[in-house]
């Protein structure tokens, strides 16, 4: 006598669909914001107390004027020294960058990790509708792409 197969109608295998996550879905929000005419010295202290390295400038009326971190300030620091001047005095505006980089909120995790290995950048200011809205960085980028393996690839 055959053996007869048990088995019923194999049942089709749904593939998830991977959601297409955007900047604004895994940016900062809460930023630590400066002034360009916050002391140096302040923004300094600020960076150590909260553990980062660099932040966006906001004028008056809330738009983004700059980008202010570390390096700027390593430059100008090495530079006094010849030029024997105290630089601790001075503003925010006379170290931020002002040639900032931004990224918009709608764009895909894919194509903001495209950019930062196209740069040399380590975050990016988030707008929308040309408000600063946020900020994203590298670590998003590989945190994100972590949570995204441990729910859809295989291992």
């Amino acid at each position: 006598m055959a053996v007869k197969s048990f088995q019923g109608i194999r049942a089709l295998r749904s593939r998830r669909v991977l959601k297409n996550i955007l900047v604004k879905d895994i940016m900062t929000r809460n930023l630590i914001i400066f002034s360009p005419d916050d002391s140096i010295f302040e923004v300094m202290k600020k960076f150590i107390k909260f553990k980062i390295s660099g932040g966006p400038v906001i004028d008056e009326r809330g738009r983004l004027v700059g980008v202010i971190s570390e390096a700027d300030f390593m430059k100008e620091f090495s530079e006094s020294r010849y030029f024997n001047m105290p630089i601790l005095d001075k503003s925010v505006k006379h170290f931020m960058a002002t040639n900032v980089d931004t990224i918009e909120s709608n764009l895909s995790i894919f194509e903001a990790a495209s950019l930062f290995h196209k740069t040399s950048r380590r975050r990016f200011p988030v707008l929308e509708n040309n408000n600063l809205v946020g900020q994203i960085s590298r670590k998003d980028i590989v945190l994100s792409a972590i949570n995204m393996k441990s729910q859809t690839w295989r291992t």
